[in-house]
């Protein structure tokens, strides 16, 4: 097939406009990473300040824990899934300034839910109540509860911060595809996915560094968490300064019906007659279909649904999320279990590079299903450890769990990315993505959940020392592998105009 220059498509005097370009809209990654991440750093408090005086049940107790604490993924859910309806009424970038814009609200209102800024996260009381509703029909002992009104508030502001994720998880590698160049495309999208887990790692220090300033628990549950919660605010402001210097993508200009305003940034960013042919292109490229959602056959649709759902199921962010509580597991305390999360961190950045170097010289099939073996072993190794040693496993967990981010983060962290920006024929790119990026959200949220429940469970632990939840995920991890083996093809290399040729043009 040959490669056609797409938007972006630079000589090096417009690389340095690409990069920056790059760098400014992963950014949202980045407060993707550091606001998914910051919560594992409070989950104690929470679960201390807002749950443990209701005196639950252990079912009801569990459940209402992993609601409260993977309550943002609810809005993740749904800023993934109106992430289509805002990029074309916004444009992507006008999307992402709404995101910072909900990172920034979120983090003060859920540090200080009882503030004036706080009791804006009431508004969206009703769907929290409903959510609530929708909890107890998973869990028959977790009861229909209104919160107070601090508690609600705190929740609230946890789901506008999600809504920000679940924007930013969309727009941010859109935008970054929109203007790469495709033999370089693979590469500056994984700066997502470096920005991720840079503001991962970077909230892990971050929150290490706040629980030993006080220096005491009774210091963190009061006011410790509230400064790991608020410290978002400082990236988020900065995010949203920035997008007002970057332009729309030419992508979104021509589906706004400004071939001219889209000609001005294909001209700063390639040079003149590579700006025409991408023009036709996209032009062309939109105008094949009339854009419905089943346009190139349900298939596209299903794989990139399934390329989120198995992001998921392997576990990441189990670990990501109850990393300290993981820790606390293996027998490490107070401090050693944070310093244990800041280890993970420095994994997740190391490996990600790596795929940033590989993904456009080995592909994307073989990395998925490298790591798929690697997590898979990995993980079944640490559920092992667990029932064998129980809580004295100590190092050896630590060291297994390092190659299980290693795994995750060379493959299925920044590559699943990469193709959900990629696979999309460009007519269809903002449902089929949002589509996409809501399963991966609610997926996201069923692992949270059902983690703390297993983790937490007396019987399970009776027989398994918190190992069966890891098991768990290996298998989902060979399931994952033998899905990418059969059913993902490989976009190396394709132009996002051609993209649409992988796929029949057939009903769903």
């Amino acid at each position: 097939m040959s490669q056609t220059p797409v938007s972006g498509a630079a000589s090096s005097q417009h690389t340095g406009l690409l990069v920056t370009l790059t760098i400014i809209a992963a950014l949202g990654g980045l407060l993707f990473g550091y606001d998914t991440a910051v919560i594992s750093g409070a989950t104690d408090s929470i679960k201390q300040n807002f749950v443990a005086p209701m005196n639950l049940a252990e079912g009801a107790r569990l459940s209402l824990e992993g609601f409260t604490i993977g309550g943002a993924l609810w809005g993740c859910l749904i800023g993934g899934a109106i992430g289509g309806v805002v990029a074309h009424l916004l444009g992507r970038r006008g999307g992402l300034i709404v995101a910072g814009a909900l990172f920034f609200v979120s983090s003060l209102g859920s540090a200080w839910p009882e503030s004036t800024l706080g009791h804006l996260g009431s508004v969206l009381t009703p769907l929290i109540n409903a959510l609530l509703w929708f909890l107890n029909l998973f869990f028959e002992d977790a009861p229909y509860l209104r919160f107070g009104d601090i508690i609600t508030n705190f929740i609230g502001h946890r789901l506008f911060g999600g809504m920000g994720i679940g924007l930013a998880s969309m727009l941010a590698p859109m935008y970054i595809a929109e203007i790469a160049p495709p033999s370089r495309r693979g590469a500056l999208v994984t700066y997502q996915q470096i920005a991720i887990v840079s503001g991962i790692s970077l909230v892990y220090f971050v929150n290490a560094g706040i629980a030993s300033f006080g220096g005491d628990v009774n210091w963190l549950h009061d006011i410790g968490w509230r400064y790991m919660l608020a410290s978002c605010a400082i990236p988020a402001g900065l995010f949203v300064v920035l997008l007002f210097f970057v332009p729309e993508t030419p992508r979104g200009l021509m589906l706004k019906g400004k071939p001219e305003k889209a000609n001005e940034v294909l001209k700063k960013l390639a040079n003149e007659s590579e700006a025409k042919i991408v023009l036709a292109e996209i032009d062309a490229s939109l105008k094949e279909t009339a854009g419905h959602l089943f346009s190139y056959g349900g298939l596209v649709i299903v794989v990139g649904i399934l390329l989120s759902v198995f992001q998921q199921l392997v576990g990441i962010n189990a670990v990501l999320y109850y990393g300290t509580q993981m820790f606390t597991n293996m027998g490490f305390v107070g401090n050693a279990a944070f310093a244990q999360t800041v280890i993970i961190g420095i994994v997740l950045v190391v490996f990600t590079l790596v795929a940033t170097v590989t993904v456009d010289r080995w592909g994307r099939k073989p990395l998925l299903i490298l790591g798929s073996i690697i997590m898979a072993i990995s993980m079944t190794a640490l559920g092992f450890l667990f029932n064998i040693y129980g809580t004295s496993v100590g190092t050896p967990a630590v060291v297994v769990v390092c190659i299980y981010i290693a795994g995750f983060s060379l493959s299925w962290g920044p590559v699943v990315w990469v193709m959900l920006a990629e696979i999309f024929p460009n007519s269809i790119r903002n449902q089929a993505m949002a589509i996409a990026v809501a399963a991966q959200w609610f997926m996201n949220w069923v692992v949270t959940v059902t983690f703390n429940i297993m983790d937490g469970n007396t019987a399970l632990n009776a027989a398994f020392n918190h190992g069966f939840a890891y098991w768990l995920y290996g298998g989902f991890s060979v399931l994952s592998a033998l899905f990418v083996w059969k059913f993902v093809p490989e976009s190396k290399g394709m132009s996002l105009e051609n993209m649409q040729k992988l796929w029949k043009k057939s009903p769903a």
